[in-house]
C-alpha cells in the first residue's frame, strides 16, 4: 500500500464524514458512490458489508470505513494501516464539528437561524434514509 492511497482513504472518508448528516445510514449512498467510483469496492460487496454491519457491533459509517480500508491492503500490516486512516477520515469531520458546536453552541443556542436549520435538516435526512431503505429494495 502506497502513502498516495493512505492520503487518499484518509481525504476520501473525510469528505463522507464531513458532507453526510443524518447519521450512518445518511452515509450509504455517498459511501457507495465513492468507493464503487474508486474501484476498491462492487455494489455486491458493499451491500454484503452493510448486512454484516447491522449484526456488528459499532456505529456503521466506522465499520464500513474500517473494512474499506482494510481491504486495500495486501497483507495485515497494510490492511491495518488503510483501517485506521480511513476510520480516522470518517471520525475526524464530526469530532471537530463537535469541538467547535461545543466552544460555540451557548452563543449561538437562542438563535432563530439556528433552531430553523436544525428543524429543516430533520425531513431532508428522513428522505435521505427512504431513499437508502428504497435502493435496498
Amino acid at each position: 500500500m502506497t502513502l498516495r492511497l493512505l492520503i487518499e482513504l484518509l481525504f476520501t472518508f473525510f469528505k463522507i464524514g464531513l458532507f453526510t448528516f443524518g447519521g450512518g445510514y445518511a452515509m450509504i449512498p455517498l459511501i457507495t458512490e465513492e468507493v464503487t467510483n474508486k474501484g476498491w469496492l462492487d455494489y455486491a460487496q458493499i451491500f454484503d458489508f452493510i448486512a454484516i454491519s447491522e449484526s456488528t457491533p459499532g456505529p456503521f459509517a466506522i465499520n464500513i470505513a474500517t473494512y474499506v480500508g482494510y481491504t486495500q491492503g495486501t497483507d495485515f500490516w497494510t490492511g491495518l494501516s488503510g483501517a485506521i486512516m480511513a476510520t480516522i477520515g470518517v471520525i475526524l469531520p464530526s469530532f471537530i464539528i463537535i469541538i467547535i458546536i461545543a466552544k460555540a453552541f451557548h452563543r449561538f443556542a437562542d438563535n432563530k437561524y439556528v433552531i430553523g436549520f436544525l428543524k429543516g435538516v430533520k425531513p431532508i435526512i428522513v428522505g435521505v434514509i427512504t431513499s437508502v431503505a428504497i435502493s435496498f429494495l
